[in-house]
């Protein structure tokens, strides 16, 4: 009997933790915090979230320049240690693609749209990812979400020519 309750704390613990990772609609979950680099003030909050074969990124910035556009990209390791985060590595591209629009297919799985702050330094976008997910080959727990200085231009290699990282925040399992 003791064996039993055991097991079935242990079963109801691992349900428990399972959901824990799970989004309201019932996909996987994950989050970065972002942190400003040294001498940036940006920071703010990535969400993704599995919609089937889709992934909902929705990320809330502040602290970037007024009426601004920077580059934002996922990076192939979950490492800001770096005062300017270059320990996050270049973008996750699992694919072996070259670096391009968020909308054409051929480009790396990191490859995002730029974000736009408002006059008040902040920005909110949503954007759904073909190329990535929370877990699997294409999947982004323990890698990085990058916010850069500069807009990305979409075409220079093998980044986008988006300049210093300004905030960085490891991807971690739930929201």
């Amino acid at each position: 009997m003791k064996a039993l309750h055991i097991l079935l704390t242990a079963a109801a613990a691992a349900a428990v933790a399972a959901c824990a990772q799970m989004s309201p609609s019932g996909g996987a979950a994950a989050s970065a915090q972002l942190k400003p680099t040294a001498g940036n003030t940006a920071s703010g909050t990535v969400t993704f979230e599995q919609r089937g074969d889709k992934l909902l990124i929705t990320a809330v910035v502040t602290g970037l320049k007024p009426n601004s556009e920077h580059g934002f990209h996922v990076h192939e390791k979950g490492d800001c240690s770096a005062p300017d985060a270059m320990s996050a590595g270049g973008h996750f591209n699992p694919g072996a693609k070259p670096h391009g629009h968020y909308d054409n297919t051929d480009r790396h799985g990191g490859d995002m749209p730029n974000l736009r702050a408002d006059a008040a330094g902040s920005t909110r976008v949503m954007w759904e990812s073909d190329l990535l997910s929370v877990s699997g080959a294409n999947g982004l727990i323990g890698r990085s979400v990058v916010v850069h200085r500069d807009p990305d231009d979409y075409k220079s290699q093998p980044a986008g020519n988006s300049g210093p990282r300004i905030a960085c925040g490891v991807i971690v399992t739930g929201k």
